[in-house]
């Protein structure tokens, strides 16, 4: 014997088939409106030059990183470095790469940077490949005095990077005391930047 085909049973399975889609979807939902508030939040809502560092005021990590292969100064080869030659003098430590378009942008400022007395300007390769490294240096021309082939991004993300390109400020006993997220500008690079490497050559660490 057969049950009874109501209505209100045709009209509840009717409604539960209607439904499902908007269950399978309600976590998608959910994700791509937490994912524009992080964007509004990181784009319109504040400055990424505010985001914190856990390393600010901390040594710069153990690192030892191999030079890029086949990049010379002329006839010499450009040298890797280590946390070792952070000790003993001002450096700053530039993330860069090849495939990064905002590092083209900044590249003439690291020239000017490169010009100042008493630092010593490092630069960190990230993720690239040699003759790419190469070619970028070739062109736009090497303020470093020394780069570092971060082939893997192990010793970039020991440092904290965020993206490229990101610049660090090293005082003489191999402590980080700034961080500069994202491309230099003219305007931050005179007006931000320059004061704060200032104030970390002539000792204030505040």
């Amino acid at each position: 014997m057969t049950s009874p085909d109501t209505g209100a049973g045709r009209h509840g399975q009717q409604t539960a088939k209607r439904g499902f889609p908007v269950l399978v979807l309600l976590p998608l939902v959910v994700f791509a409106a937490l994912a524009a508030l992080f964007l509004f939040q990181l784009t319109l809502g504040g400055d990424p030059q505010k985001i914190p560092s856990a390393l600010i005021n901390k040594p710069a990590p153990e690192f030892d990183l191999p030079p890029v292969e086949g990049l010379t100064d002329g006839d010499t080869a450009v040298a890797g470095f280590s946390r070792q030659d952070l000790i003993g003098k001002v450096s700053v430590v530039n993330v860069f790469a090849s495939w990064c378009v905002p590092c083209r942008q900044e590249h003439p400022l690291l020239e000017e940077l490169a010009k100042v007395e008493g630092i010593q300007l490092l630069g960190i390769n990230y993720k690239d490949k040699p003759e790419n490294a190469r070619r970028f240096l070739g062109s736009l021309g090497n303020p470093y005095q020394r780069v570092g082939a971060d082939t893997g991004g192990r010793t970039a993300i020991e440092w904290g990077v965020y993206g490229v390109p990101e610049t660090f400020v090293v005082d003489g006993e191999g402590t980080i005391r700034y961080k500069f997220i994202g491309p230099l500008s003219p305007e931050s690079y005179y007006d931000v930047f320059l004061p704060e490497l200032q104030k970390i050559m002539n000792g204030n660490k505040s």
